[in-house]
């Protein structure tokens, strides 16, 4: 009899596989769901697959009796747990990622500091709880809260929390840990360090082209070697190694032409995937030295039974067993076996070495259904699984050639499947023939009948089907197209009218029209509303639909609604964006004023259509002079500033069908049209020359402006676009120069008025 924790807690697992027995005193740490309790005395933990209903809390000191048990650790099975008296909860022990991953302090109270990155119901509590994974400095942590609300943990996203908790482990089919586990009795054990300087919910959206770029992790895991006999290998993907009752999943891109029953170490990196122990970017280096590992022989219920505290299953390991073939299938990359063993499915797979070269495959190794075989390969639980306590578990088995496959029995040809068959073929003839006389012209009439509605009705149903689909079909062109807004939103009112049996349907746009059928009194209607949402944003309006007052509603109402409303978002959201687009095309984003490709679009036009009706036009170039210094001296965001006020006050020189441009960072253009003669062009130069004379105010800044303007007269000057701004960039060019000279020269006759006035 082991009469102290510590003594229990002494025993190796072969020591507590002899049953042991106990009875202790401890102090109850953590009390959950399917029979969890963790108790402690002292420094001294223990778990205890508790089966008493006791209401047991943390803090209660406990008498457990009971006998020992294998398992991770040796556990106790108890024959009774009794509350002695009530007390305070050992002090935690601060623990890090290491210490908790190589399982220092299993079963203790411990104290982790982590950030919290998600936060979700627990389903597979009986308590109410929540399920939160944290980073801690080396790794993942993961914790079970009890009686918690998951809105307020998703709230802590991304905040540095203290969790109290007991240390518990994740574990595969073969009770190796692939992961930490915390049990938290209650919220309060959750202490907040430090909450996120934003809040999930305020995060931005990212394109999802981009997602990648918020990606980054510091890998610290360390190389492992492992050491055992090669039981399957698929080329550039898996090799299986085996050591004992020991198995391990290696992923691995090594093509070399590996043996199968060699003696082989591999090279890599622990990690978990999908509720198993692997090893990844692994490196084989093959011994050539044979040691065949027997297949052990297995039921399909030893294969599918997983235990967390039955440290015996047989994932990844060689097996054989027998099945009864339902079904086989040959894919594109592998060929399947279905059979059925104790009343329940399992796969039996052939991957294909080469399916990723093309190279043809041997022909389908053909067994009969009903035939019972023997099949050998690796015993691989289903990916998507995720392994919970004491619960039959989905596998399959690997296969590594057809030699894997044996015939043990052939289906016989009398059995009793057949004839059931058999008589139950005899009996429908008996009663068909007794009966045909009777029921025949009934038959026959009733049959018609139905046949002529359900004709009717499913032609009905495929006339109308068609058309919606063709209506549909047309307005996603219509969409695409450069059909007006109004008229595509009134489509698809009218498709959803059509959709239910033509009540009035209507669409309104927010801060927009309403547009569709509203033949009917509101007042007195039954109607059905439904918002047209954004991706972003308010939603964009509301899709609507009238109903006689005494109708009753149904499922294809609101179906039909949310076909309608996702047009409607379609339609709008792309007019939206084709119309910035064009605007961004064809407008300078600073001025607000054509840019040079709507200017040269527009001078093409212009010029197609003088020659037709054989008029004329001018071209006006403006430079603002000395625009450089004012960027390099007042900075940038003045010189735009000055930019924007000047676009301004030329738009207010020109005529209102005249087209003023920016055409580089400080030119401009203007297309006058239609012109008489070269003065009614030269007369706007001026005036946009002029309103360069008064000062601008940019940002405090008082800034002396000025321009150079050149004219081009079409046809005068030139016929072409190119030559046009030659023509006009020459004129421009030759008035910038004139001013300069100008200058120079009252420069010059300052300085001698000057010198005269000092002689004097």
């Amino acid at each position: 009899m082991l009469t102290t924790l510590r003594e229990f807690h002494a025993l190796s697992n072969a020591q507590a596989s002899q049953a042991l027995p106990v009875a202790f005193e401890a102090t109850v740490t953590y009390r959950g769901y399917e029979q969890i309790l963790f108790v402690q005395d002292g420094d001294v933990p223990a778990f205890v697959l508790d089966g008493n209903d006791a209401n047991l809390v943390p803090g209660d000191r406990v008498l457990v009796s009971g006998r020992t048990r294998e398992s991770f650790h040796p556990i106790v099975i108890p024959d009774s747990v009794m509350v002695l008296r009530h007390g305070e909860l050992p002090k935690p022990v601060p623990a890090t990622f290491d210490e908790l991953i190589r399982g220092k302090y299993d079963c203790r109270l411990v104290t982790v500091h982590a950030v919290i990155r998600t936060a979700d119901s627990d389903v597979n509590s009986n308590l109410r709880g929540i399920y939160i994974q944290m980073l801690a400095d080396g790794g993942y942590v993961d914790a079970a809260v009890d009686n918690a609300d998951a809105d307020t943990f998703r709230g802590l996203l991304d905040a540095e929390v203290e969790v109290t908790g007991v240390a518990g482990g994740k574990f595969d089919g073969k009770m190796q840990q692939i992961g930490i586990m915390l049990h938290v009795s209650s919220p309060a054990n959750v202490k907040i360090l430090k909450r996120a300087k934003d809040s999930a919910q305020s995060i931005p959206v990212t394109p999802m082209s981009d997602i990648l770029a918020g990606y980054n992790m510091l890998d610290r895991t360390r190389r492992v070697r492992v050491h055992g006999t090669i039981t399957y290998y698929k080329p550039g993907s898996v090799v299986v190694l085996q050591n004992g009752s020991k198995s391990e999943w290696v992923a691995t891109l090594s093509r070399d032409p590996f043996q199968i029953g060699d003696v082989a170490d591999a090279i890599g990196f622990p990690d978990t995937r999908n509720s198993s122990l692997v090893l990844t970017h692994g490196s084989v280096e093959d011994s050539h030295v044979q040691a065949t590992i027997t297949p052990q022989p297995a039921t399909w219920r030893q294969l599918a039974f997983w235990s967390a505290n039955k440290p015996d299953g047989h994932l990844y390991d060689l097996v054989s067993t027998e099945g009864q073939v339902v079904t086989e299938v040959r894919g594109a990359t592998q060929d399947e076996y279905v059979l059925t063993s104790d009343g329940q499915l399992f796969s039996a797979i052939y991957v294909h070495p080469d399916a990723d070269r093309r190279i043809p495959l041997p022909p389908l190794k053909q067994v009969a259904p009903g035939s019972r075989i023997r099949v050998t390969g690796i015993c691989k639980n289903e990916d998507t699984y995720t392994f919970n306590t004491y619960e039959d578990v989905p596998f399959d088995i690997l296969l590594r050639s057809f030699d894997d496959i044996a015939v043990v029995d052939r289906p016989s040809p009398v059995n009793m499947r057949n004839l059931i068959r058999m008589v139950s073929v005899l009996l429908v003839v008996v009663v068909a023939v007794g009966s045909w006389g009777w029921l025949l012209r009934r038959k026959v009439r009733n049959q018609t009948a139905i046949i002529s509605k359900r004709i009717e009705a499913e032609v009905a149903l495929q006339r109308r089907t068609t058309q919606l689909e063709q209506r549909r079909s047309r307005i996603l062109e219509d969409i695409n197209g450069a059909r007006p807004l109004a008229e595509v939103l009134e489509e698809i009112a009218e498709l959803v009218s059509i959709g239910l049996d033509g009540v009035p349907c209507w669409c309104e746009v927010s801060d927009g029209a309403r547009l569709g059928n509203l033949r009917l009194d509101v007042e007195t209607a039954r109607i059905i509303r439904q918002e047209i949402p954004a991706r972003s944003g308010p939603p964009l309006g509301a899709l609507s639909c009238g109903f006689d007052a005494g109708s009753l509603a149904s499922a294809q109402e609101s179906e039909t609604l949310v076909v309608g409303v996702r047009l409607a978002t379609l339609a709008i959201e792309t007019h939206r964006l084709y119309t910035e687009l064009r605007h961004r095309s064809e407008f300078d984003q600073l001025t607000g004023i054509q840019n040079r490709f709507s200017f040269d679009k527009h001078l093409d036009a212009l010029i197609q259509e003088a020659r037709f009706h054989a008029r004329a036009f001018g071209l006006i170039y403006i430079d603002l002079d000395e625009f450089k210094q004012v960027n390099d001296v007042c900075g940038h965001q003045v010189g735009d500033q000055y930019l924007l006020q000047a676009a301004e006050r030329m738009k207010q020189q020109i005529r209102p069908h005249d087209l003023l441009a920016r055409v580089g960072g400080d030119e401009f253009a203007v297309l006058v049209s239609p012109v008489c003669n070269r003065m009614e062009i030269e007369e706007i130069a001026l005036r946009l020359e002029r309103c360069f004379n008064d000062p601008f105010d940019a940002d405090d800044n008082i800034l002396l402006g000025a321009a150079s303007v050149g004219i081009a007269h079409y046809p005068e000057d030139a016929t072409s676009k190119d030559g046009l701004l030659t023509a006009a960039d020459a004129a421009m060019y030759a008035a910038k120069n004139a001013k300069k000279q100008l200058a120079h020269i009252l420069g010059t006759q300052r300085e001698h008025a000057l010198a005269s006035k000092v002689r004097a």
